[in-house]
């Protein structure tokens, strides 16, 4: 890995209003659109949000059987995507403010910084906080 690149893990996440998502998760996030490649059918085939030196890839949901939607599986997770931001407190405001449903309130953590935890409109689960693993 360079310096310039970013991580080498990237989440991907299927949605069935992909356009939406992008929108939601660019507003409450503050991701970016690195790329967007929209589908013959009005959703999305791939597309790349950048969040810092990280990165979200995601599509319209597809026929694939290893993938299921959070709604299908009774609104269970197996697992969360964590997002280290600077203000934790403006993104869980903004989450709060676009609907979404809160799982952990934000609050202090005792290995520093703090904490909040939300489903995106879809019921991905996103864990936010301050605290960065690197430093």
């Amino acid at each position: 890995m360079t310096e310039s690149q970013g991580s080498t893990l990237i989440p991907l996440l299927r949605y069935r209003d992909a356009p939406a998502a992008i929108d939601w998760l660019c507003r409450v996030l503050g991701a970016e659109r690195r790329v967007v490649v929209p589908a013959p059918d009005g959703g999305i085939r791939h597309a790349q949000l950048a969040l810092g030196k990280g990165l979200i890839m995601l599509g319209s949901v597809r026929e694939d059987p290893r993938m299921v939607q959070p709604e299908e599986c009774g609104n269970r997770t197996t697992q969360a995507v964590c997002v280290v931001v600077q203000d934790v407190d403006a993104v869980y405001a903004r989450a709060k403010a676009a609907g979404a449903w809160i799982d952990l309130e934000l609050s202090e953590v005792e290995f520093g910084g703090k904490l909040c935890s939300f489903r995106d409109p879809e019921g991905h689960a996103w864990h936010v906080g301050s605290y960065d693993p690197w430093a």
